[in-house]
């Protein structure tokens, strides 16, 4: 499984250059950067990283979140909050084990390149776990961008953790968690604790997804549904909805040809008194 951390406008490049250093200790197949607040190539980076400083010089740069996840398919964004979140919470035992167990994905269908397929038959879509900015965390929208949610319990007194602190807790847990066997769903070890082989199939790439719901919004605008000064809320609204459910990628090419049947329907009324 090729996971991806990605941070979200990293401010603190001595955090950046711990969370390199991480990334290097717990098999980490990418650091990817969203908008860095900071120098990732600067000399205090470089400091924390020790010798992880090849993840920091290898590290690509996006200018969205939307972007860093355009082709991965599972996703875990980490957030600090207790309310107001716009989808559930998990801890990180069952969000690191929805992360890791999933089916390995069938060729996609032909024509199916936006869903994570391409040219012959597509390995695994590479998996995300996403943190975000020291000061303020991620948006609604950037966790809606997210399959499940995590947060990590602290003190009451001082629930803040700093940034690095927050990835180390969370990458140690994944590497346990991975080198645990893999149960076959229904087997007697499921629900143990181990990542469960099966239990959920794979969600369509992130890109994929996005496209369906740019498709849907459009249309939605066209027909008069959606307005566009309340649109934002409602496509909220139902993105959460989709995130709730991860369809795969068979499923959000069926939501495309929905909504292009139902636009060329939209443009073309049959005239009074034609037969339906």
């Amino acid at each position: 499984m090729t996971l991806n951390l990605v941070l979200v406008e990293p401010a603190g490049a001595r955090n950046l250059g711990s969370v390199a250093r991480l990334c290097a200790n717990f098999g980490v197949a990418e650091l990817r950067l969203v908008a860095p607040r900071c120098d990732p190539l600067g000399a205090e980076a470089r400091q924390m990283a020790v010798h992880a400083q090849a993840v920091l010089e290898t590290a690509p740069q996006f200018a969205d979140l939307a972007a860093a996840l355009a082709d991965c398919g599972r996703v875990v964004a980490a957030t600090g909050r207790l309310e107001g979140a716009p989808l559930p919470l998990h801890g990180p035992a069952a969000a690191l084990d929805w992360l890791g167990a999933g089916e390995a994905p069938a060729a996609e269908a032909p024509g199916d390149e936006a869903a994570g397929g391409g040219e012959g038959a597509p390995g695994p879509l590479p998996l995300a776990l996403v943190f975000g900015r020291e000061d303020r965390g991620l948006s609604n929208d950037e966790l809606l961008m997210a399959g499940r949610l995590l947060r990590l319990d602290a003190g009451s007194a001082y629930d803040s953790l700093n940034l690095s602190h927050a990835v180390a807790v969370v990458l140690h847990e994944w590497h346990q968690r991975r080198g645990q066997t893999v149960a076959p769903l229904g087997s007697a070890a499921a629900g143990a604790g181990a990542m469960v082989a099966g239990a959920f199939p794979d969600p369509a790439a992130r890109a994929a997804l996005e496209a369906a719901l740019g498709d849907a919004e459009a249309l939605l605008l066209e027909v008069g549904f959606l307005l566009p000064h309340t649109a934002r809320a409602r496509m909220a609204k139902l993105r959460a909805l989709l995130q709730r459910a991860q369809p795969d990628s068979g499923e959000v090419a069926l939501l495309r040809g929905m909504v292009a049947q139902l636009r060329w329907a939209a443009r073309h009324p049959c005239p009074p008194g034609a037969p339906l």
